[in-house]
């Protein structure tokens, strides 16, 4: 089984679920019912890849039953959810030895997200102040196979945990992941990343061109319009993760037009 390579571009990779509404006290400052409380649902995983017991999958699929169907169909590409041998499929791919090592990572690393809890609650209630009509998404980990690092669609957002394991972390160099790859394969990454595939959903690029000449045009946008969702990223945390040419030009932009709202920025209606 190989491995597949996953660069920048997977940002523009988008996974349809299902989702529920941000909720907010009547006054919009938010309280604790707006709290966010990232769902473990790689640890259901882990327990099913690691024994084989057929019940934590009976259970896996009972209480995540669209993160299951999302994982297996849309993520691992092993087939539909209700094949008859899709269980023993998705049991024998995770035997592979690296995918075991790196779900013993996970366990170790991630055993308490109480941070990412707190900064993803305090990120939301900013882009609520920035964007009111903002819908909450259900958060949930899982592990992938070093494929996607955020999942999301329709008020759902998945966070592939086996993407986050640190910067010199053995299978990223093994596999030839670059510095500035590895640099934002890091658990200071996720909620940065959550953020910008959450606004990408909100505000997606513009569809493909026919022509090469339009497809140069349509890089150029597409660069500027990433450039955007980062800076408002940066913004919302506080501190600059994202630091290209494109981040720098939405910041003088801003500067020199304070009046525009990041929906008119992201919505490019100016």
């Amino acid at each position: 089984m190989s491995i597949k390579r996953w660069y920048l571009l997977a940002l523009f990779t988008l996974v349809a679920c299902i989702g529920c509404q941000w909720q907010m006290r009547p006054d919009g400052t938010g309280g604790q019912e707006d709290a966010v409380t990232i769902e473990r649902f790689d640890q259901m995983e882990i327990l099913y890849l690691t024994t084989g017991d057929f019940a934590a999958l009976q259970q896996m699929k009972t209480s995540y039953p669209t993160e299951t169907r999302a994982l297996i169909e849309d993520v691992l590409r092993l087939g539909r959810v209700d094949e008859a041998d899709i269980n023993t499929r998705f049991l024998i791919f995770f035997q592979d030895s690296t995918l075991q090592s790196m779900m013993g990572d996970v366990e170790k690393q991630y055993r308490d997200v109480d941070d990412l809890n707190g900064q993803l609650t305090e990120a939301f209630r900013r882009l609520r102040s920035m964007l009111p009509d903002t819908e909450m998404p259900r958060i949930y980990t899982q592990i992938g196979s070093l494929d996607q690092s955020i999942v999301v669609g329709d008020g759902m957002l998945g966070i592939s945990l086996d993407k986050y394991l640190g910067e010199d972390y053995p299978v990223y160099l093994r596999y030839g992941y670059s510095e500035g790859q590895r640099r934002m394969m890091t658990r200071q990454y996720i909620v940065p990343d959550c953020l910008c595939f959450y606004l990408l959903n909100r505000f997606p690029l513009p569809a493909d061109s026919a022509t090469v000449a339009d497809s140069i045009a349509l890089t150029r946008v597409r660069r500027s319009h990433m450039g955007r969702i980062q800076w408002v990223v940066n913004q919302l945390l506080d501190r600059p993760f994202f630091q290209r040419d494109e981040v720098t030009s939405t910041a003088e932009f801003m500067k020199a037009h304070p009046d525009t709202g990041v929906e008119q920025l992201l919505s490019h209606t100016f």
